[in-house]
């Protein structure tokens, strides 16, 4: 089922996304949070796909697997970078073979190490505008998600070209856009009213991840340049004793946020799990939810 589809038929939608295990215990684990999450009956989930495609065979497989061994809808991230258009057409020819319905189509940040094949501009993709084109061309049967950033592109610094490009995407043939996390709902409240401001008539899906510990948070700062940590939050886990406590507040703050977004009509949330159920169970809970039908 694509998820637009999904999105028209449910007033919020809940998803989930996961990163592809490396060996046989992350896999582990991650098949024990999936079995914990599924209860929450999630609209669908997604998986990531690193730098360069790093992560390429692992994501293919982790997503074939989900779609065969469960009954949840999923998407698979594919990013251009570093990419030609056959291996990318490779890929989704793969994908359709399997029963994948849903790609979530991004630029992609070069590999840690720096390296990446040269690639002749006529082989490649030059940003996600053009891999999504690519999809909507060549893939019809395929849905098409692209990524929003409420805190601003940490690579185009000018707000108004930032929501020019994103409009790019949209009309390239995005069907929705799933946005980077953010602590503070007015910032995402803001970018959706500078969509509509700019023509974007798509779903906008709001990207929720908990703080759970300090070492977390700075990381979470460290790998966006964007992130805004509100000061109110900042308070809350200075008065934290340790990464117990914290773990409570953040889980506290993405509750207040989940049900804020919900109250004022969010089309969905989607949950940055990072392989772990704890979290996400918590905040359910304390929103007073056994599942995601309470709220569709």
């Amino acid at each position: 089922m694509h998820i637009r589809d999904i999105l028209n038929t449910h007033s919020t939608s809940f998803s989930f996304e996961f990163f592809p295990p490396k060996d046989e215990k992350a896999s582990d684990r991650l098949f024990k949070t999936i079995n914990d999450l599924i209860q929450l009956k999630p609209l669908y989930v997604s998986v990531t796909y690193g730098a360069g495609g790093s992560t390429r065979e692992l994501t293919q497989n982790l997503v074939t697997r989900l779609t065969r061994e469960t009954r949840l809808t999923v998407a698979a991230h594919l990013t251009c970078v570093c990419s030609t258009r056959r291996e990318i057409k490779g890929i989704l020819e793969n994908y359709v073979k399997n029963g994948i319905e849903n790609i979530m189509a991004l630029g992609g940040d070069m590999p840690k190490n720096g390296t990446c094949p040269v690639i002749p501009a006529s082989e490649g993709f030059e940003r996600a505008p053009d891999l999504v084109a690519f999809i909507k061309k060549n893939f019809p049967s395929l849905g098409i998600g692209v990524a929003g950033f409420p805190e601003g592109h940490p690579r185009i610094p000018n707000r108004l070209k930032e929501i020019d490009y994103l409009k790019s995407k949209v009309d390239a043939g995005a069907d929705y856009i799933c946005t980077q996390l953010f602590f503070d709902n007015h910032l995402f409240f803001d970018f959706c009213e500078r969509c509509v401001l700019a023509g974007i008539n798509v779903p906008v899906i709001a990207g929720i991840m908990p703080v759970t510990s300090i070492r977390g948070m700075q990381r979470m700062a460290e790998l966006s340049a964007c992130t805004h940590f509100p000061a109110r939050l900042l308070k809350a886990m200075a008065r934290a004793e340790d990464d117990s406590h914290v773990e409570k507040v953040g889980i506290h703050w993405a509750a207040e946020q989940v049900s804020d977004l919900v109250d004022k009509g969010v089309k969905g949330v989607h949950f940055y799990t990072l392989n772990q159920s704890d979290a996400t169970l918590r905040i359910y809970d304390s929103l007073g939810l056994t599942n995601s039908d309470r709220l569709t």
